[in-house]
């Protein structure tokens, strides 16, 4: 299960950056995240409650709201947003930092984490490999004294990683009472509704017009209910709870090397060598903290 889970979060979690770019050709942002999520969790406590497994949430509630905002409607709704200017390749690229914030949020952690030289290395190099990748994006706004939406869109990006890796960490800290799939249920539930709450103040159910929305765009929309959502997204909430943090942050390595290739392969997008550059180095980061805590373990 430990196996099948990682697996699903390496890979499939890597190519729902194409096809969320696929769903946002006929689905307003917002509204994307918000059916995504209500249906992936409606469907999950459903399934849970046939098979007999208890679903009232009790005080697991107020944890699901909060790991569904930070997680789904900050951490993925940034995400969501920031691909209607950038390629999804990029997106995933900025996305690989989580674990450099999981290094500088986990406090318990921290008179272990900043005595180890590769772990301080791999931090600051992390976030040299984010500002390589803001450093071809920056003249242009200056020059025009204005912030492009390519700029807004990575800033988000880094917003979005910070609340990823602090939800992840709460969720962490608050083990839930229910079953695990009852949980990643609710936490979709919560996270869905945020972002039809979002999507409704923003006016996006009056452009939303099922019936122009393009094949493409419903494939994308199913694809992530089901793969991104019920089979990725529970097994990231699950083995939360049954392994380390960092470990389970490794799906960093793998998700931008499978966005950047369905998005050069399938979407047509092209990479440039300082953003493969900046890929590199953000993966190398991660690497050597890793590689610190994995030494610490031994």
């Amino acid at each position: 299960m430990v196996v099948l889970a990682f697996i699903a979060i390496y890979f499939i979690w890597g190519s729902t950056y194409f096809f969320i770019r696929e769903a946002l050709m006929g689905f307003p942002p917002m509204l994307l995240g918000g059916l995504r999520f209500v249906t992936a969790g409606g469907l999950m406590l459903a399934w849970s409650a046939a098979r007999g497994v208890p679903v009232r949430p009790g005080p697991d509630l107020k944890h699901a709201a909060i790991t569904g905002f930070a997680l789904l409607l900050i951490g993925n709704g940034a995400v969501v947003w920031a691909e209607r200017s950038l390629p999804s390749g990029v997106v995933a690229i900025v996305v690989a930092i989580v674990p450099l914030w999981m290094v500088v949020l986990d406090r318990p952690q921290w008179a272990v984490n900043f005595r180890s030289p590769s772990t301080l290395l791999g931090v600051l190099a992390g976030f040299g490999g984010v500002l390589l990748l803001f450093s071809d994006r920056m003249g242009a706004p200056v020059e025009e004294g204005s912030m492009g939406a390519e700029l807004i869109g990575l800033l988000m990006l880094v917003g979005c990683t910070f609340s990823w890796a602090a939800g992840s960490l709460y969720a962490k800290r608050h083990p839930p009472t229910v079953a695990p799939a009852a949980n990643a249920g609710w936490q979709m539930l919560m996270g869905g509704l945020f972002f039809l709450a979002v999507g409704s103040v923003r006016g996006e159910w009056a452009v939303l017009d099922l019936a122009a929305v393009p094949p493409r765009a419903w494939v994308g929309i199913t694809y992530l209910m089901v793969f991104g959502s019920l089979i990725g997204f529970s097994a990231y909430v699950w083995l939360l709870g049954v392994r380390p943090a960092t470990q389970v942050s490794t799906y960093a390595y793998v998700n931008p090397v499978v966005a950047v290739l369905l998005g050069a392969y399938l979407g047509g997008e092209h990479i440039q060598g300082r953003e493969l550059l900046g890929l590199g180095v953000i993966l190398g980061s991660v690497l050597l903290i890793n590689l610190a805590k994995y030494r610490r373990a031994g």
